[in-house]
């Protein structure tokens, strides 16, 4: 064997728990014996750290997890600690050794290392040798200290500890970090009473990224004192583990900021840390829809609409707003909304130069479920246009070599939001399992897939609404001549026809009433909104009544979502056709075969 540990290895961390720099580090190996995972996470490991005679209780963050998956990293193997800090362990005499930086040494061995092995507590120390520092050299480290701004000094007297070495365990600790998202100054209410919270997103050297929180006193002082952008060192903060339903970095805590952490800017400081991105493509964000977790996309931008302004329920204020269409290779489209700023300013740039096609990185997305698939920013969104990234640079060769001549599909068009991008031909069911069952929906929509015949339209109900142009939302006859548009505030001489109406379908087990949408209707009836009325009114009724009655008794897929909705004090089961086709008799046999195939292993 080349190595071996380090003698006293475990004397040497203790003696000096929180080095200035690793520079100071001298040559560490330690075996790491008894390797396990925290808790039931496989992202964050513990284990005990040995030099043959002493162990001590150690801990790797997420991001050593991909070495030890791999099998580099192993149990009993030895490896080089190049940077690190020791931390005290509430209300026990131990401290844990959080190792930020190491190298492998060597794969498992065949045994432990043991020579009288026993674990050191912290009063226990082997005091190691060190060597003298000269005189002269200290002198000019006081100087530079004293002569050196407030900020400075608080870097040279502390270690700035990176980002990723932090927990809620460890004691004081000073950080260097870029803000890179600023959120709003926001008034909050709830059982406990009022005030007011932000965020901000802190980038360190490294990328990695913290979200912190600032409530009442706090976010009073230290709002106007962080700005996008500038470097910041910061201390007496405190950690938690993050929740993951509302983090928007990834990192397996969160900071909290009070009216008495520490925070000084650190001029003249230039590192650029690269904005991490974890993007999702556009055909898988139906995981994601009406979750609480943010998305990143990137994508070629199809189309973009004109600002709008949509009056805000809580205050009826007006507030702007802006629709893209992006695509990427995954060969699907989906629409994003750009609220506020994003939507006067980026937004504006992107319809400058839409009919060049730009690419477009968009950091934290909501997904709802407006038409399938939706996207929308929140405060804390950043929009990057043609940004300098690989993802960019792949996806610009892709449209100009194939993409821009291949036929894209909206992700919403085939959607479910409990199961995402789901084929027609899963969660299969008969109509009388929907309609034997008055409760389900009650909590939350379900969805499935039936295959059934349209067996009437009836033709004096309500078949469509007068639609803006625009923003597709309802108009109403302005004063004078014209529709007025709510959504869009204003008046425009023309409007369409959307479908929005019922039909009755029918399968061997039972029939149902489904509530049906534009795009869904166009496909089982074959005219658009607009010409069913062009018909009605040249032709006549007589005509009108024929079309519907030949999309009668058609077979089709559907899939469908089930709600319970409230009329008349009365709760109803409401199915509504979510997305359509017809029957492929290939797939529809091959599914009929495997279903086969299922019961006869059965």
């Amino acid at each position: 064997m080349g190595k071996s540990v380090t003698p006293e290895a475990i004397s040497v961390l203790l003696y000096n728990p929180s080095p200035d720099s690793s520079s100071e580090i001298p040559e560490i190996i330690v075996q790491v014996v008894d390797l396990k995972p925290i808790g039931s996470s496989s992202t964050r490991f513990t284990f005990m750290a040995s030099d043959g005679k002493a162990k001590l209780k150690a801990m790797l963050p997420s991001h050593f997890s991909s070495e030890i998956h791999s099998g580099n990293l192993q149990n009993l193997g030895l490896i080089q600690i190049l940077d690190y800090t020791c931390n005290a362990i509430p209300n026990q005499t131990e401290k844990a050794l959080i190792v930020t930086k190491c190298e492998v040494v060597s794969p498992s061995l065949e045994m432990e290392i043991k020579s009288d092995v026993k674990e050191v507590e912290s009063g226990i120390l082997l005091k190691p040798k060190q060597e003298a520092v000269s005189k002269s050299a200290a002198q000019i480290v006081d100087e530079q200290r004293r002569n050196s701004a407030p900020s400075a000094r608080m870097a040279m007297t502390r270690r700035v500890h990176p980002l990723v070495s932090l927990n809620p365990y460890q004691g004081n600790w000073t950080i260097k970090v870029r803000v890179t998202n600023k959120g709003n100054l926001r008034s909050y209410k709830n059982a406990r009473g009022e005030g007011l919270v932000f965020n901000i997103e802190l980038t360190d050297e490294d990328g990695t990224q913290i979200q912190a929180t600032m409530f009442n006193e706090a976010a009073s002082k230290f709002y106007p004192k962080f700005e996008l952008g500038k470097v910041y060192y910061i201390s007496k903060g405190s950690l938690r583990v993050a929740n993951r339903q509302f983090r928007t970095v990834q990192n397996d805590y969160e900071m909290t900021l009070n009216e008495n952490s520490i925070v000084e800017e650190a001029d003249g400081e230039s590192f650029i840390p690269e904005t991490k991105y974890n993007f999702v493509k556009i055909d898988q964000l139906g995981s994601y829809v009406n979750g609480r977790e943010l998305v990143d996309i990137i994508g070629i931008v199809q189309n973009v609409s004109p600002t709008l302004s949509v009056r805000r329920k809580s205050n009826n204020e007006p507030i702007p707003k802006r629709d893209i269409t992006v695509a990427d290779d995954s060969n699907k489209t989906v629409t994003v909304s750009l609220w506020n700023e994003l939507a006067t300013n980026a937004g504006q740039e992107l319809l400058d130069m839409a009919d060049t096609t730009p690419v477009v990185a968009i950091k934290c997305l909501k997904v709802g479920d407006f038409q399938g698939v939706s996207l929308s920013t929140v405060s804390r969104s950043t929009v990057l246009i043609n940004p300098d990234l690989s993802e960019s640079k792949k996806l610009r060769s892709w449209y100009d070599s194939e993409g821009k001549g291949v036929p894209m599909a909206s992700i919403g068009s085939n959607f479910s939001s409990k199961t995402g991008f789901r084929s027609l031909y899963s969660d299969r069911i008969i109509l009388s399992h929907i309609t034997n069952d008055p409760t389900l929906g009650q909590d939350k929509p379900v969805f499935f897939s039936i295959k059934a015949y349209v067996t009437y339209i009836k033709p004096d109900q309500t078949m469509w609404y007068r639609a803006c142009k625009t923003c597709n939302k309802k108009v109403t006859e302005a004063v004078g001549s014209g529709y007025w548009c709510e959504g869009c505030q204003k008046n425009d001489d023309q409007c369409s026809l959307r479908y929005i109406m019922v039909v009755k379908v029918s399968d061997h087990s039972g029939e149902a009433w489904l509530s049906v949408f534009n795009e869904q209707a166009e496909k089982i009836i074959g005219f658009t909104a607009d010409e069913l009325d062009r018909i009605k009114t040249e032709e006549g009724d007589e005509k009108y009544q024929l079309k519907l009655k030949e999309a009668t008794w058609v077979q089709h897929l559907f899939r469908v979502s089930v709600t319970q909705s409230e009329y008349m004090n009365e709760r109803r089961q409401r199915i509504t056709i979510r997305s359509q086709a017809t029957i492929d008799f290939s797939a529809e046999s091959r599914y009929l075969l495997e279903e086969i195939s299922k019961m006869s292993i059965s």
